[in-house]
């Protein structure tokens, strides 16, 4: 087989820099901002509708159903359509959901924006990531890892910036105008960009991204990953919404908080550690399949809340690799069916963060919040032979192309 070979096209025959993947970032780093900074203003938000914690919850599940709903109804039209256009559509949509809620009092309006701004942002992310595999077929596996990075540092720093506003007397509502603000700035960035492709495959041989294999939609392959993405968004939404009840009730410890701070901040570098070694993917996937089910059981027989707390690093490490992994599994199963391929692996995580949330809670409520962990962590049997089922079909594609 030939050697792959490759070149970039530069915007206007070299006379630009390509910015094109630096405005994907930036999309999928204001998504992770507007998750964390909505559940960090929630509260806030529910002092002044005067809601109640039922209706605090039921404000919350209007952004998760909308999250859910994007890819299922958003994915195939992305993929008939250019991409870039319907990162501009729906970019404008976001700036008019978040300016409607900026600018108005009335809560069922409140709610309507709420429920276009989750469309939007969770459309936004899979289909950026999408654009991502497409436009750049060599590298795109490495960018991958970083790009999924971006949504965990935006979740990160939200809270922090949500304080201080907050601190400094300005209002929930200034959380809207960032997110408007960066709606304008990705779309002048997406409409400088164009949508040519960046990167070019030239020989025969197998290339960095195996993107350049665009053949048939394997649907087994990919329903594979998205059960591997259910599992493990459901673990993960099961261990952060109960880890600092963990804390408190079975180790009488508040280090609960920092706990979860931590877990997601170690989770920034595992994904760009598993970008840059993208071509270990199946090994890196395969091990954090196996590492989160055993520390887990280790987490659950621990009494040491400092233990525990130390635990939540390799815990994160392993948890925070398993996302780009899928993503550049997915690429050579996708065909030319890439955006609807990544919807329904996000489509996935949504159904997985209802289920086993709920599945931690009762457990929790029944048997214990250790018991119901290590339990929910069993799960990750069922992954480990998905996974080795998707690299297998994988092989054959790669094989056959």
């Amino acid at each position: 087989m030939g050697k792959t070979a490759w070149t970039k096209t530069m915007d206007k025959a070299g006379e630009r820099t390509d910015i094109l993947w630096m405005v994907l970032f930036l999309i999928v780093f204001i998504n992770g901002f507007e998750a964390g900074g909505y559940q960090a203003s929630l509260w806030h938000i529910g002092q002044y509708y005067d809601l109640s914690v039922t209706s605090m919850g039921l404000f919350a599940s209007v952004e998760l159903f909308a999250t859910m709903l994007a890819p299922l109804i958003l994915g195939s039209w992305a993929d008939r359509t250019s991409k870039t256009k319907s990162i501009m559509i729906l970019l404008g949509l976001q700036f008019a959901a978040a300016t409607i809620i900026l600018l108005t009092n009335a809560d069922i309006i409140f709610v309507t924006g709420v429920f276009f701004l989750g469309l939007t942002t969770s459309a936004l992310q899979f289909i950026s990531i999408a654009t991502l595999a497409d436009s750049y077929p060599v590298s795109g596996s490495r960018k991958i890892g970083y790009i999924t990075s971006m949504y965990a540092l935006g979740a990160l720093v939200a809270p922090l910036i949500v304080s201080f506003y907050l601190a400094n007397g300005l209002s929930w509502r200034t959380l809207f105008a960032l997110l408007a603000t960066g709606s304008v700035i990705s779309f002048a960035g997406i409409t400088r960009s164009g949508d040519k492709m960046r990167e070019i495959i030239v020989g025969d041989g197998p290339n960095d991204g195996k993107a350049g294999s665009k053949k048939d939609f394997v649907l087994i392959g990919i329903l594979f990953l998205c059960v591997i993405m259910c599992i493990y968004v459901g673990f993960e939404n099961g261990f952060t919404f109960f880890v600092d009840t963990l804390f408190k009730d079975e180790l009488g410890s508040e280090l609960g908080k920092y706990a979860l701070s931590l877990y997601w901040a170690v989770m920034i570098p595992a994904r760009v550690f598993s970008g840059y070694f993208s071509k270990k993917a199946k090994t890196i996937l395969i091990t954090a399949i196996v590492s989160i089910p055993v520390i887990t059981v280790i987490l659950a027989h621990t009494n040491s809340s400092i233990l525990v707390l130390l635990l939540c690093i390799p815990l994160g490490l392993a948890s925070g690799a398993i996302y780009p992994c899928v993503l550049n599994t997915m690429i050579p199963l996708a065909g030319r069916k890439t955006a609807t391929a990544t919807g329904m692996i996000t489509t996935a995580t949504g159904v997985g963060g209802v289920i086993f949330t709920a599945l931690t809670g009762f457990l929790g409520d029944n048997f214990g919040l250790n018991v119901a962990m290590e339990i929910v962590a069993g799960f990750f049997v069922i992954s480990l032979f998905c996974a080795i089922g998707a690299y297998k079909i994988r092989e054959k594609t790669t094989l056959s192309s």
